[in-house]
């Protein structure tokens, strides 16, 4: 019941963040399309968070989590530890903050190579020095949400991030309002984020009990232990980040696909926050908790309902991203200096992306089993074997069919990854075992998601027209969205997918 309420909490939080994006890519899309300004600003912003997969919610909150909550659960000393992982983690952030103002045209060059020799190149330097200091912000403000979370206290650690779209926003409205430059305002406002998410994050770790105060970073043997569990954790966070870098290298060579494939990302990230993030950052504390209490069964049971409400959650979005793309980019995104030649190629990058869905969620899930048994390196050789496929595959395709190479290898990349995941968690036995109930209840899901798929599709056809006219198409697509809710809904229950009494008493259960 914890982990469901829990779930909801996290999952609640995250579509609040995840609407608000929209809004604020769609401002942004207004604003600047796919223009220079546009792809640098978008890649400046990649370069914190590249990095922030390691010092974030990557390989060091991934270690730092089993083992705070297990000092928790026995009260050996959690708010020292957790101090001295704040202290370490600052000091690393401030001297690596250092090495990447010195050395941003560097770091550029090898994400966007193809920048070099036009406008998109200097511009980017420019917005990734003054964006960067946000990796040390919201690093900080991860390790407190892994304290707030390992405590059961999910609410401030999940509604944090609505902090930088509300800047992000407040942005836009003022660069227009003030006659500011868009691409300065918009950089400046990451950092600013970055503060303020921070600022309501330790004030709730205090109000939680936890006083987190940085000291002098001394390398005690906890630390030691943090150290050598994160650094294959470190090492699997940059293989996906060298996923990410060929898929931007190859973008870059083209003109406009950074901010395509920027675009059709939000989208696909729009369920994969809610459900796959929602759930790994429940799932992590509560599988470490069952594993000190040797509670198998108990194990087992979250796994497996987590795996279901993945796959209830996911497997229909999946289906509408790959049946009206284009029906969705056109009407949230094109607009001022987006134009329609921007749709098609951002609804075609949003279907490919779409046939990953799966993957990534299911990844978010399969990944704690091995975190919370403190195995980093299994999911790093994974991670080689699914950088292998997507150089492959991106690399391959670019020269024959151009941007959409980089969407097809992150995609083909996942599908290995998950069968990595899938067939190393089997040495864990039950642990990572779908159960009777899961193996019945995917099938019918999918089924239903399938004809769900249908029914939008000759929806979509028939509102076509509406989704053309400016005054029309958000209503014809918020049809075609409650056709697919009542669709999935009706032939789930007839399938048995799912009860709608069970989701009930889930709801009730996070409102106790």
């Amino acid at each position: 019941m914890t982990m469901m309420r829990g779930v909801f909490t996290v999952g609640f939080w995250t579509l609040v963040s995840r609407v608000m994006g929209f809004l604020r890519d769609v401002l942004i899309a207004g604003a600047l399309g796919a223009s220079p300004v546009a792809e640098a600003f978008f890649l400046a912003f990649s370069l914190p968070n590249l990095f922030r997969r390691f010092f974030a919610e990557g390989a060091f909150n991934i270690a730092f989590v089993p083992m705070f909550s297990k000092k928790l659960a026995s009260d050996d000393g959690p708010l020292s530890f957790a101090r001295d992982a704040l202290s370490m983690l600052a000091l690393v952030l401030v001297v690596l903050n250092a090495l990447a103002m010195l050395l941003m045209p560097y770091l550029v060059w090898a994400m966007a190579s193809g920048f070099v020799g036009d406008a998109r190149f200097d511009l980017t330097v420019l917005f990734g020095r003054i964006a960067f200091p946000y990796i040390l912000f919201i690093s900080l403000a991860a390790l407190i949400s892994g304290v707030l979370n390992a405590a059961g206290r999910f609410v401030a650690a999940a509604a944090a991030p609505v902090l930088l779209n509300i800047c992000f926003i407040l942005a836009l409205f003022a660069a227009q309002w003030l006659g500011w430059d868009i691409g300065l305002t918009l950089a400046w406002s990451v950092p600013l984020a970055g503060i303020a998410q921070l600022a309501v994050l330790w004030v709730a770790a205090l109000r939680a009990g936890f006083r987190l105060l940085p000291r002098w970073p001394k390398m005690t043997p906890e630390l030691k232990r943090l150290a050598i569990i994160a650094a294959p954790a470190a090492l699997a966070g940059g293989v996906v980040q060298v996923n990410l870098l060929v898929g931007r290298q190859i973008a870059s060579y083209f003109e406009g696909a950074n901010a395509w494939l920027y675009y059709a990302d939000r989208l696909y990230q729009l369920p994969l926050g809610v459900v796959g993030v929602a759930i790994g950052v429940v799932l992590l504390p509560e599988l470490s908790r069952r594993l000190r209490i040797g509670d198998k069964v108990g194990g087992q049971e979250a796994f497996n309902r987590a795996a279901e409400l993945s796959l209830l959650l996911t497997i229909p979005c999946t289906v509408a991203l790959v049946v009206i793309p284009s029906a969705l980019v056109s009407v949230l995104f094109e607009r001022g200096a987006f134009v329609a030649s921007d749709t098609q190629a951002t609804a075609l990058a949003t279907a490919i992306y779409g046939l990953g869905l799966p993957a990534f969620v299911l990844q978010k899930l399969y990944q704690p089993v091995f975190f919370a048994r403190e195995d980093t390196r299994s999911p790093f050789y994974f991670a080689l074997v699914a950088l292998v496929v997507n150089a492959v595959v991106a690399i391959g395709l670019s020269r024959y069919i151009g941007f959409t190479a980089a969407a097809y290898g992150a995609t083909c990349a996942g599908w290995a990854m998950l069968a990595c995941l899938w067939w190393g968690a089997q040495r864990f036995g039950s642990a990572a075992s779908w159960d009777a109930q899961l193996r019945k209840r995917s099938v019918r899901i999918l089924m239903a998601s399938l004809g769900m798929g249908v029914v939008v599709w000759v929806t979509a056809g028939a509102l076509e027209p509406v989704l053309r006219m400016d005054g029309l198409r958000l209503l014809g697509l918020v049809v075609i969205l409650l056709v697919a809710v009542v669709s999935y809904s009706l032939a789930g229950r007839l399938l048995g997918a799912f009860s709608l009494a069970e989701l009930r008493q889930m709801i009730r259960r996070r409102a106790d």
